[in-house]
């Protein structure tokens, strides 16, 4: 995953210390609502929706259709905030400590193929609702999240 040059400065000072991060999750979805935007990462060949680092002074919700342009090469527009929790804390392979706050968004998909556009990834596509490749829980609560039709987002208390 391409690191966010704020990050790297940071970590000039603060060498492998935990780094609190802001982040976002996008589940896109097609027209149809039938089908999810998956990307298959390049670091761990895992299969998720499109994640990413929000910015410094960057919005949201912004931040999620920034990266699911620069990820998949296509264009969503923002339907909800669905869910908002913190992630366990992760140490990379070089020695970084990182823990997340991570704001997963509903988009719906506004044009575009979706195709591996920044390197992150090797394969980005729609898969159908009903035959999705192999991911996480966290990823599929927060799909289920979004499909249910709440319209509230969910917090952890």
């Amino acid at each position: 995953m391409a690191t966010p040059q704020f990050v790297l400065d940071l970590r000039r000072s603060i060498g492998h210390a935990p780094l609190w991060m802001s982040g976002v999750t996008a589940i896109v979805l097609d027209a149809s609502r039938t089908r999810l935007l998956v990307v298959r990462r390049s670091d761990t060949g895992a299969w998720t929706p499109v994640t990413g680092i929000i910015d410094p002074g960057e919005e949201p919700a912004r931040a999620a259709v920034r990266e699911v342009r620069e990820e998949a090469g296509i264009d969503a527009v923002p339907v909800r905030l669905v869910d908002v929790r913190t992630l366990p804390q992760t140490t990379y392979a070089n020695g970084d400590q990182a823990q997340y706050l991570d704001l997963c968004f509903l988009l719906a998909h506004t044009g575009g193929e979706p195709h591996p556009a920044d390197g992150e990834n090797t394969a980005a596509r729609f898969a159908p609702l009903e035959d999705l490749p192999p991911m996480n829980d966290r990823f599929r609560e927060q799909l289920a999240i979004a499909l249910s039709g709440e319209p509230e987002t969910r917090f952890r208390a």
